[in-house]
């Protein structure tokens, strides 16, 4: 007879009647899930009551860790360790009050068989709509079903409805009228081009320098090869530890030198002299050796677009990457030549930067610089998370805001942008951002994304408004003041429209002189992306 360990099967606990089970993934920082918990226990007291008054039940499927005072999931292994005491079957909800990584919770939620709704408050303080999008994205492209919800503290009508609405069905519907398929393209010179790049794109092909994939869970920000390759874009895969060998063979004399190029045109940072709170010369000093750095390597492999993770690599070892990919996001940025000093490196171009690594923004990037290019326009792209919003005289005004990635032309200049010391429960080693407001325009937004499979593209039109400056760093106060701000109002989609459509935590932005030339560089961005398979969606009011 033989003697072998057979592993022990699985017990999990029946579903409690009336009862839904609640988890809540949170950040690998400890100090991020620290200054969040007494937010998220309040969101979950919101929720709870919220379901109470249908005569359900809240069970927490994982308790407060008694070593970091706090109940957060806070990595891939507790996430499957929390898994394995919840019944497959069970009502299960992922309550985000805060920024979360997707990864902790998606190998329970792949083979979870009951109905699952993520919900968030609609907060700025906290950037628990940040998380929520994110996971709803990589769910997305997972191919898990879900639901999704979200309010200030789950007492108005429409939120508890719909908490009632998944209760009883185990889903909820929201209106997404304001999405509809890209048609026939009319004959324009618009169409003509956008289809010609895709073309070259295709035959010529494109490298984006990954500077270490995956950052901060999110699963979503991940596109396969085999989906890349077919656009004509090719994936070099760079290291972290190679950006930080280089940073070290960058001189100071190299890095003073952007510094003055910097002071010349009027930029200003705000320095102070505690290293630990403030912004100090020594950050931006190695942070402009980064500058010099990223794009020496990425002249060296031919790349066309890059994107440093910094979190959580870099984070423990240098300041922050934000600065530099604000600088290289714009055409009008401080020179850097190559090792021998024979030859600019990019003259004259803007050098896309996808930050966080995020490769949908990577393709939307790229794709969107040769077409602003083309036409003559200013190209200067970047991302901005979708923070949180209020209404403000007639027009509903997002807050879009990220943490520093931001090309000086869309502040109206180098003399209109400053740097401010990264937050550091984020950022240990503190760095500047490119920070700004956004000033007043049409915009074109977007989103690259993965569902059912393949490629998809959202395409939308908009416009910055223009607020004053003390509701300007009202909302500032609200979200996090050091970090630039866009005051967005996108046409014809709602904050609920956007909530329940978007699948990713990120938007992408540029620049257009007026209305009408927004939609004929959004004609060309929409014929590309057809001629290359990707699945257009228009958004809103886009007139083509």
């Amino acid at each position: 007879m033989t003697d072998y360990a057979f592993p022990p099967t699985l017990q999990r606990p029946a579903v409690a009647p009336k009862t839904v089970y609640v988890v809540a993934s949170g950040d690998l920082r400890l100090s991020a899930n620290t200054a969040g918990w007494l937010t998220q226990q309040q969101l979950e007291a919101d929720f709870a009551r919220a379901v109470a008054g249908f005569g359900y039940e809240v069970h927490r499927a994982h308790d407060v860790n008694p070593e970091t005072g706090h109940g957060f999931i806070d990595s891939q292994r507790a996430g499957l360790d929390v898994f394995r005491g919840i019944p497959l079957d069970a009502p299960l909800v992922v309550v985000d009050a805060v920024w979360q990584y997707s990864h902790h919770l998606l190998a329970g939620l792949r083979s979870h068989h009951g109905p699952i709704l993520a919900v968030a408050n609609w907060a700025g303080d906290f950037p628990g709509l940040v998380g929520l999008l994110n996971l709803t994205g990589s769910l997305t492209k997972a191919g898990i079903g879900y639901s999704s919800l979200w309010s200030k503290d789950f007492s108005d009508d429409w939120a508890v409805d719909k908490v009632g609405e998944w209760l009883a069905t185990g889903s909820i519907v929201h209106d997404l009228s304001h999405v509809r398929d890209l048609g026939t393209l009319p004959d324009t010179a618009e169409v003509a081009l956008g289809r010609s790049l895709a073309r070259q794109l295709q035959e010529e092909k494109a490298i984006i320098g990954v500077f270490d994939e995956g950052c901060m869970g999110m699963y979503n920000a991940i596109i396969d090869d085999e989906l890349l390759n077919a656009l004509g874009i090719y994936k070099e895969r760079l290291s972290q530890s190679a950006l930080l060998a280089e940073m070290y063979t960058v001189t100071d004399a190299e890095a003073q030198a952007v510094r003055s190029w910097l002071d010349g045109v009027g930029f200003t940072f705000h320095f102070g002299p505690d290293d630990t709170a403030d912004l100090t010369e020594a950050q931006v000093h190695e942070q402009l050796k980064m500058y010099v750095a990223a794009l020496r390597i990425a002249d060296d492999f031919g790349a066309d677009a890059i994107g440093i993770q910094y979190q959580q690599g870099l984070k423990d070892m240098v300041p922050a990457s934000d600065l530099v990919e604000g600088l290289l996001n714009n055409v009008e940025r401080p020179p850097v030549f190559s090792r021998d000093g024979a030859r600019e490196l990019y003259a004259g171009a803007a050098l896309p930067h996808f930050n966080e690594v995020d490769e949908g923004v990577a393709v939307d990037a790229l794709v969107t610089n040769r077409i602003w290019v083309a036409m003559g326009l200013d190209p200067a792209n970047t991302l901005h998370d979708i923070r949180w919003g209020e209404q403000y005289g007639d027009e509903f005004v997002w807050v879009f805001e990220i943490s520093g990635a931001v090309p000086a032309s869309h502040n109206g200049g180098y003399d209109k942008s400053h740097g401010n010391r990264q937050p550091a429960v984020f950022f240990p080693k503190g760095g500047s951002t490119l920070s700004g407001t956004s000033k007043p325009g049409e915009i074109v937004w977007s989103r690259v994304f993965i569902m059912d499979g393949i490629l998809h593209v959202d395409l939308g039109r908009g416009h910055v408004a223009d607020l004053p400056e003390e509701e300007t760093q009202r909302r500032l106060n609200a979200t996090d003041k050091q970090w630039p701000i866009m005051h967005g109002v996108l046409h014809g989609v709602s904050r609920d429209q956007l909530m329940a459509r978007h699948k990713a935590n990120h938007l992408q932005v540029v620049y257009a002189p007026d209305a009408e030339t927004a939609d004929r560089a959004l004609m060309a961005k929409a014929a590309l992306f057809a001629e290359l398979g990707v699945q257009v969606h228009l958004c809103g009011e886009v007139d083509l």
